[in-house]
């Protein structure tokens, strides 16, 4: 049995878990939330007529969506039902609409009843204006109210109910991890933005503010402990609520330690008031409402400290000004360095440290590869400078208009990079195209002699692919580099596909290399057959020291007293060196009997 927590740091590593039956209302996923016994969709197309009808009186409905039945009591008492109409069990509907629509309210009520009538269904819809009527259950503390309208069955929405949603899950899991049993750790869970302003759509951020408190925590410093909160609230719960609610909402997740934020209202910070002031709390234990009174009623005022801290803030303009056009300045250094890094990169040299990088450039871009000239290197040059006198402390200041010429010739400078990288990187595909095609043709002219390319591919495919000694791509591969040369001259070849050029030959020459070193290794000098099995081919070698197999993957295996057992290269090189006249081939029974063990049936090829 799981221990409950008894501080705020038990409660950190706590693993409770999003309950979606703890309280009547409570929001629920589209996935997992609605009760079983009701068919929602199938009651959605009952009342498809009633939604028309009702969106085509009342185009200004922002929301229009089924309440879920565990709530429809609360509902009825909050508002008075009678008697006689909450004994009809009537579906009960909420309807969400502007503020600005209200002077109507008694007009689209009897509407309403109207077309509800038409509906064919017993219904009771409640009326609520997004910027008023729905606050108000959080101002007056009865957050199960609005809970239960964020988990209405959408019948319309334009994305208010989709973002009260996922807050009110995204809440709901905060409240089940840090609020267990007596323990209350959530101080204020608060929304603002577009949906307290009754604005928000299927694509507003949702912006929340939750201040826990931390007045409990002895052993944990403040970043430690919101650097935990956060990583449970901002990025697991905030995906967890995402996937629940099934929309597209991004939650903006705010998290203040108590502590904290009581010092940020004391020295005034505006950020605070806003949230005071704005927010509307979806879950309160008795700290926001009243501060949001005392704002209300200007008890809350900035400490003298705070002003004077403020009025400071006008002196220090020239310094922050001052600062941020060297930080321009740097910010213009390192646009044109690190650019010039990436082309040295590209040359094949390693990318200069800002100490040497005016030497190095000059000696690889400027005299080598001739592609930078020596005004483009006096600009690197000029930044290089600026920044060596900045790092020195001789460079306090720097003008605007120096920037901004600084900046210009910075942007130039990038230009020319840009068209001196197309032309390198297709000098240096040129070059690597003449690497590979020489290394694998090289590799062939000596296993196959001294002849042309295609005569070359043909040997390639006649003693080779065909006789099943290296897989049939390779003959591809061999086609493709003999034309590559030729292609990278063309129009280019994108980078990508010259990676796999690169990777395509050093496997075909990785098989060549194999195939000559095993062909010298082997010679058929030496006495040789060929066996072929299930799984592939091998080579016996019949040697004055014994009898070896070599396989076609280059393995190694010596006869030693009725069977093969693991050998290596050293080995057959000694064997065969020591071998002095040419072996008259035989396979022994007892050789013959333990090839099948070894690798099953086989035929014989000399």
């Amino acid at each position: 049995m799981e221990k409950k927590p008894e501080n705020l740091a038990d409660s950190l590593s706590s693993s409770n878990k999003y309950r979606p039956n703890v309280a009547p209302g409570l929001p629920m996923g589209m996935s997992a939330g609605m009760p079983q016994q009701i068919d929602y969709e199938k009651l959605k197309k009952k009342l498809e007529d009633f939604k028309k009808k009702m969106l085509k009186k009342f185009p200004f409905i922002i929301s229009l969506g089924i309440l879920p039945p565990n709530a429809n009591p609360m509902f009825e008492e909050d508002e008075g039902l009678p008697k006689e109409e909450i004994d009809k069990k009537p579906l009960h509907l909420i309807m969400i609409m502007p503020e600005e629509q209200y002077k109507e309210l008694n007009n689209i009520k009897k509407d309403v009843i109207e077309i509800a009538k038409t509906s064919g269904e017993k219904l009771w819809v409640h009326i609520k204006t997004a910027e008023v009527d729905m606050w108000n259950y959080g101002l007056d503390s009865k957050f199960e109210f609005i809970d239960a309208v964020g988990a209405s069955f959408p019948l319309y929405d334009k994305g208010f109910l989709g973002a009260l949603r996922v807050a009110s899950i995204h809440k709901n899991l905060v409240l089940n991890w840090l609020n267990v049993g007596r323990i209350r750790y959530v101080a204020t869970y608060a929304i603002g933005g577009s949906l307290v302003r009754g604005t928000a759509d299927e694509n507003s951020d949702i912006d929340t503010f939750i201040i826990i408190d931390d007045t409990d925590v002895k052993r944990m410093s403040r970043v430690e402990l919101l650097e935990k909160l956060r990583g449970k609230i901002v990025y697991e719960y905030v995906k967890e609520a995402s996937a629940l609610a099934g929309v597209k909402n991004i939650l903006n997740v705010q998290v203040y330690l108590l502590t904290d934020f009581w010092q940020s209202v004391k020295d005034a910070q505006p950020i605070m008031f806003t949230f005071i002031r704005d927010g509307i709390p979806l879950y309160d234990r008795g700290t926001f409402i009243p501060w949001k009174r005392l704002l209300q009623m200007g008890k809350i005022k900035p400490s003298p400290e705070a002003i004077d801290l403020y009025m400071k803030e006008g002196d220090r303009t020239v310094d922050i000004v001052k600062r941020r056009q060297l930080d321009n300045m740097v910010d213009v250094y390192f646009g044109v360095v690190t650019p010039t890094q990436a082309m040295m990169m590209l040359a094949g040299h390693a990318p200069p440290v800002p100490k040497t990088i005016v030497q190095e450039v000059r000696k690889i871009l400027v005299e080598k590869e001739k592609l930078m000239t020596e005004k483009e290197l006096k600009t690197l040059e000029k930044v290089v400078k600026a920044y060596k006198d900045y790092e020195h402390g001789t460079l306090k200041e720097i003008s605007g208009n120096e920037v901004d010429e600084l900046l210009k010739e910075g942007m130039d400078y990038v230009k020319r990079m840009k068209e001196m990288r197309a032309s390198l990187e297709k000098r240096m595909q040129e070059h690597q195209a003449e690497s590979l095609n020489k290394e694998v043709f090289d590799l062939m002219k000596k296993i196959f002699g001294n002849k042309g390319q295609e005569a070359l591919i043909s040997d390639f495919e006649d003693n080779m692919v065909k006789k099943g000694r290296v897989p049939e791509r390779m003959l591809n591969v061999a086609k493709e580099i003999s034309k590559l040369k030729l292609k990278v001259k063309g129009k280019g070849v994108p980078q990508s596909e010259m990676q796999r050029y690169a990777r395509d030959s050093s496997d075909l020459v990785n098989v060549l290399t194999e195939y000559s070193q095993r062909k010298e290794l082997v010679s058929m000098e030496k006495g040789v057959a060929k066996i072929n099995f299930e799984k592939g081919w091998a080579e016996v070698v019949a040697t004055d020291e014994g009898v070896f197999a070599v396989t076609q993957d280059g393995k190694i295996k010596r006869f030693n007293e009725n069977k093969f057992v693991d050998s290596d290269r050293t080995s057959l090189e000694k064997a065969l060196k020591e071998t002095k006249e040419r072996t008259q081939f035989s396979l022994p029974s007892e050789i013959v009997d333990a090839l099948k063990k070894e690798y099953g049936k086989f035929t014989i090829g000399f």
